[in-house]
C-alpha cells in the first residue's frame, strides 16, 4: 500500500460521515428491541451479548495486571473467563464486575461515536477489538462465533456504502444498549429460582463482603443510564 492509499484509508477510517435520517435511526432501534424481547430470537442474538461481556472481563483482566489464560464461548450463550493473579482485591472486583457493564458501557461509547459521526471508526475498531479476542478464545463454537461476528463487522466496512454502515453501526449500538439489561433480568430470575450462588454478582458480593443486591442494582443502573444516554446521543436529543 503507497502512502496516498493508506492516507485515503485513514481518511475514510478517522473521518466524520453524515447523519443518517430520523427514520433508520428510529427503525434499527424498533429492530434491534425485536432482536431481544422475543424469547426465539434472544437465544440467538443472546450470543453478542457474550461476546460483548466475556470480552469485558478478559480487557480488565489484562487492565489490571492480571494473566488471562483464555476465554470459552458456549452454544448456550454463556461463558468462561479465566485468569490467573491474586484473588481478591481491586483488580479482581474489577474483573468480575467487568462482565454485565461491558455491553451497556460498549453501547455507550458506541453512541458517542455516532453521535460524533464516526460511524467507520467505530465498525473498524469493534473489528479490531474482535480480533484481539479471537486470540484468546480456547474453544472451537467460540472461535466460529467470534470470526462470524468479525467478518459481519469487516465485510460491512469494506464493501458497503454509507448508507448500510450506519444501518448497520445504530443497529449494533442499539442492541448492545437495549440488550445490556435483559441478562441482568435474566440472573435475578435464575438466582431466585434455582439459589445459585455461583455468578458474578455471587462472586462480587463475596469479595466485598457486601450485599448481592447491592452489586444487581449497579447491574441495573449501569444498563439503564448507558440507555437512556446513549439514547440521547442517538436520537439527537
Amino acid at each position: 500500500m503507497d502512502i496516498k492509499s493508506f492516507t485515503e484509508l485513514w481518511d475514510r477510517v478517522v473521518g466524520t460521515q453524515p447523519d443518517p435520517s430520523a427514520w433508520l435511526v428510529g427503525g434499527t432501534a424498533l429492530i434491534a428491541l425485536a432482536a431481544v424481547l422475543p424469547d426465539g430470537i434472544w437465544r440467538l442474538s443472546r450470543n453478542a451479548i457474550t461476546i460483548a461481556h466475556e470480552g469485558g472481563h478478559g480487557l480488565l483482566a489484562l487492565l489490571t495486571g492480571r494473566s488471562l489464560e483464555g476465554i470459552r464461548l458456549h452454544s448456550d450463550t454463556s461463558g468462561l473467563t479465566v485468569s490467573r493473579g491474586k484473588p481478591s482485591g481491586l483488580g479482581m472486583i474489577l474483573t468480575a464486575a467487568a462482565g454485565y457493564t461491558a455491553p451497556p458501557l460498549l453501547g455507550l461509547a458506541g453512541a458517542a461515536l455516532l453521535a460524533a459521526g464516526h460511524i467507520t471508526a467505530l465498525l473498524w475498531g469493534a473489528t479490531a477489538l474482535l480480533l484481539a479476542m479471537l486470540i484468546m478464545i480456547r474453544n472451537a463454537y467460540g472461535a466460529l462465533t467470534v470470526v462470524v461476528t468479525g467478518a459481519a463487522f469487516l465485510l460491512v466496512s469494506w464493501l458497503t456504502g454509507p448508507q448500510v454502515q450506519a444501518a448497520f453501526a445504530y443497529l449494533v449500538v442499539w442492541f448492545l444498549l437495549l440488550g445490556g439489561s435483559r441478562p441482568v433480568f435474566e440472573l435475578q430470575r435464575t438466582r431466585r429460582r434455582e439459589r445459585s450462588n455461583t455468578s458474578d454478582a455471587d462472586q462480587l458480593g463475596r469479595l466485598t463482603h457486601t450485599p448481592v443486591g447491592l452489586w444487581l442494582l449497579l447491574f441495573y443502573a449501569t444498563a439503564v443510564c448507558a440507555l437512556v444516554g446513549g439514547g440521547r446521543w442517538l436520537l439527537g436529543l
